[in-house]
């Protein structure tokens, strides 16, 4: 009776391991079985391979060991001999292995110790095992806890069934909690480390502000208005872009609630944040206007290449629209992804005139004309010398006080610009040794070619080892900021396509490929119209 009490006790105590931990009963029976193993071998010797079974049901513990099959036995705590192997197998071989039953014994204290310690390691990691995994499927999810300890500035979470941190900075400004406090949190981060699991908290994150809309606002949660953006200052302010699936509900109107309620709850939660509800259009310009509030906006001018927009304002909402310390205008930004210029209307007129005159002095001296003519040039929308040697004649001559002769005298000037500027050129992408093969390329100019040389692309092999990148340059986003990264052909009017068109054919001419792309596409279809 005695040793199926403690059977039964030993399963017990298996039971009651694994509900408080939250674990796999087998996985407790399993660091037992370890266990006893462990107190076997300090009787039967280190060497010994002991093997503990423990029957789930009935709690009965099975000892055995495993002996090696050997013709000459030089341990007998590990070896057996083929003979008395064969005995027990006739069909045991040199090199088997024959399990061997031991009889039961009785703990030592010291094995007992040792015994509890390797339970209290295996349960313990099977505890760090189901934490890990029940929190890394919870990223972007919110949690509730309560502060168990704050040290450093740093909070220490307990989550019920495990520890989080929220780091110092991840902690809204003057913020502070006690031990005992209740807490909300955004889990951003989860990370599998040798000393336990490492969840990360944050309540500055934003996406913690859109989980926390999407608990409050029911239309979220149901998916018929979607958080596009988010962008925070966390603590002060921040802007949420939401977009509405359902034409029949406001977006604004919803997130705001009767009385603003559903916004209010958010604010306190976040100490007070003032928060912006800004309606996400899939127009840019729109969208960025809107991000401005309350803010007017004059006028929006996009630079796609660049990554930049200028916004226009009214000359008394410029502090408005730029906010304390930068916060509109950088919140702005930071929810667009736009990098954003603002001018007052009075600047940007002035502006537009700097450019008017530098395009009026340009003419001035590229075409030997004065300062009247150049104005005139200037005013009718001419940018370039470009632009004047090649337009249709008529469009000068169309020019109030020009007549055609005028017109072909100041268009002859400007091809005469050209060329001489041509032969410059030229001459400077010599001094850089770009090679003149490079010249064939079609779509390839020769200031294409002097840039080509400042930029280390001197030969065809060069062209076309180049990324459309390298050619055109590129933008990141580091730092909450737009960073653009000149290529080449920077300052050149020249697409993506085009890019890759030149890279093809500088491929073709190096012989790299046999033919280009487009050529394949196009022949199917010059068999269809012939048929």
């Amino acid at each position: 009776m005695a040793v199926s009490a403690n059977r039964l006790e030993l399963l017990q105590i298996a039971d009651a391991v694994a509900r408080e931990k939250v674990i796999d009963r087998q996985i407790v029976l399993a660091a037992m079985e370890d266990a006893i193993a462990k107190a076997a071998r300090a009787r039967y010797g280190a060497e010994t391979e002991v093997r503990a079974e423990i029957h789930p049901k009935t709690g009965e513990i099975r000892l055995s060991r495993l002996l090696h099959v050997v013709e000459k036995v030089e341990n007998t705590s590990t070896d057996i001999a083929l003979e008395e192997a064969r005995q027990r197998n006739p069909a045991a071989q040199p090199g088997d292995y024959i399990s061997e039953t031991l009889p039961p014994f009785d703990f030592g204290r010291i094995a007992a110790q040792s015994a509890k310690q390797v339970i209290v390691q295996k349960v313990r990691e099977a505890e760090r095992e189901r934490m890990y995994l029940e929190y890394k499927d919870r990223i972007g999810d919110i949690v509730n806890g309560v502060v168990k300890r704050v040290e450093y500035g740093n909070v220490i979470v307990d989550l019920g069934r495990g520890e989080a941190i929220v780091r110092r900075d991840e902690l809204l400004p003057r913020e502070m909690f006690r031990p005992g406090d209740r807490i909300r949190a955004y889990v951003y981060d989860v990370r599998s480390e040798p000393r336990g699991p490492q969840i990360f908290l944050s309540r500055t994150h934003p996406q913690f502000m859109a989980k926390l809309f999407a608990q409050e606002v029911p239309e979220i949660y149901d998916g018929i208005i979607e958080v596009k953006a988010v962008a925070r200052d966390p603590g002060s302010r921040a802007k949420i872009g939401v977009i509405s699936r359902d034409s029949s509900i406001d977006p604004v109107g919803a997130c705001v609630g009767m009385r603003g309620s559903r916004v209010q709850a958010v604010v306190n939660e976040l100490q007070g944040e003032k928060i912006d509800i800004i309606p996400w259009s899939q127009d840019e310009a729109t969208f960025i206007v809107n991000a401005l509030q309350p803010a007017e906006v004059v006028k929006v001018v996009l630079d796609e290449d660049s990554g930049k927009i200028e916004v226009v304002v009214p000359d008394d909402q410029l502090s408005l629209a730029i906010g304390r310390r930068g916060q509109n205008v950088r919140l702005a930004s930071q929810l667009t992804g736009w990098d954003i210029d603002i001018l007052t209307e009075a600047e940007e007129s002035e502006r537009r005139q700097k450019e008017f005159n530098e395009r009026t002095q340009r003419f001035m001296e590229a075409l030997d004309v004065d300062e009247v003519v150049g104005q005139l040039l200037a005013a009718e929308g001419f940018g370039t010398v470009e632009e004047i040697a090649f337009v249709d004649i008529g469009e000068i001559a169309s020019i109030q006080g020009f007549d055609e002769d005028t017109a072909t005298e100041i268009q002859n000037r400007a091809r005469e610009t050209l060329a001489r500027l041509e032969a410059e050129q030229d001459d400077r992408r010599k001094e850089l040794g770009v090679a003149d093969e490079l010249k064939d390329i079609p779509g390839v100019t020769t200031a294409m070619l002097v840039a080509f040389g400042e930029n280390d692309i001197k030969s065809v092999e060069d062209l076309a080892g180049s990324a459309t990148d390298d050619l055109l340059g590129w933008t990141e986003r580091q730092d909450n900021e737009t960073k653009r990264f000149p290529g080449a052909l920077e300052g050149f009017s020249v697409s993506k396509e085009e890019a890759e068109a030149l890279i093809m054919q500088a491929r073709l001419k190096a012989g790299w490929i046999d033919e280009l792309p487009q050529a394949e596409t196009e022949e199917p279809v010059e068999e269809e119209a012939s048929a």
